[in-house]
């Protein structure tokens, strides 16, 4: 199907002045065809408003107002419900899209009902951080042990797919909303394409503090996640996968000699971070799985 109206939606929450990098981007792309630009404000403090209207850009540049509910997935909902488009794509604030992104996931979407993309490190952070993170290579799609999906920062569908499984799940607020979403289409029976010429630079972290609690949110959202779809062939992660994660850490923690090849500090934190949220979700759901067995056979 030929991609007609597009809107690219971008979730924001005192993004400033990262999002001028983003806005730039957007502006610089070399697709052909008309799109908006929609910011969906989900309770920014940062004056983010009147900087948008006080901004000189070429883009359709549209502000909305989601304040109303906290979080990334309404954010990108109540952007969806605003948008003009028949094609919507998402990206975030604090990334960069590169100049032919546009067009590589309009053209993909001709043939795929929801496209994603790769991500690259590199660009937007300092050589020490960059190395806090491995990202798949371009033509390698973000795989699971399920199904695979497209990063949130690098993912459009058409407005059917929303009519057909939904709008984005509001309850994942540390993340996974991505992979729910994407799971949810191919469980439809809808296609997921990968696009390696769509690329986005994706901005980490810059502390290792930050990285591990980001990594808590990442453990917790992917125990939801694989909760929620474990009816349709999804598992959970075992104990002895978590053991396994843990003895890796112990063994390659960063205050170890260089001769036993640490793993840089961001990285390590993140790790750990993600088993944190991974162990402490799994038992939360082991104790509600308890509880309700027990309500069951009426204790």
């Amino acid at each position: 199907m030929p991609v007609g109206s597009i809107s690219v939606i971008v979730p924001c929450f005192n993004g400033l002045p990262d999002l001028d990098v983003q806005l730039a981007a957007l502006a610089a792309q070399d697709y052909h065809g008309d799109f908006e630009v929609i910011i969906s404000d989900n309770g920014s403090t940062d004056g983010l408003r009147e900087h948008l209207e006080q901004l000189e850009s070429p883009l359709d540049l549209r502000w909305i107002d989601s304040s109303d509910v906290r979080g990334t997935p309404h954010a990108r909902n109540a952007g969806i419900e605003a948008a003009r488009g028949d094609f919507l794509v998402f990206t975030d604030q604090d990334d960069a899209v590169y100049p032919n992104w546009l067009t590589a996931l309009a053209r993909a979407a001709e043939t795929y009902d929801a496209v994603g993309g790769p991500i690259e490190v590199r660009t937007l952070n300092s050589p020490e951080v960059a190395t806090w993170r491995v990202v798949p290579a371009p033509d390698d799609r973000f795989e699971t042990t399920y199904l695979p999906y497209a990063h949130g920062n690098n993912f459009g569908m058409w407005r059917h797919v929303v009519d057909h499984v939904g709008m984005f799940d509001e309850g994942f607020l540390g993340g996974g909303e991505d992979t729910d979403m994407s799971w949810r289409i191919q469980e439809a029976g809808l296609t997921l394409g990968h696009v390696p010429d769509a690329m986005v630079a994706y901005r980490l972290r810059t502390t290792a503090r930050a990285a591990f609690e980001q990594g808590v949110g990442y453990g917790a959202a992917a125990c939801d996640v694989l909760r929620k779809h474990r009816p349709y062939g999804a598992e959970l992660p075992s104990v002895r996968a978590m053991l396994l994660f843990g003895y890796g850490l112990v063994i390659r923690n960063p205050l170890l000699p260089k001769s036993l090849s640490p793993l840089p500090t961001g990285m390590w934190a993140l790790s750990a971070g993600t088993l944190r949220g991974t162990v402490s979700r799994r038992l939360r759901h082991l104790l509600d799985e308890r509880r309700l067995s027990r309500r069951a056979q009426g204790r």
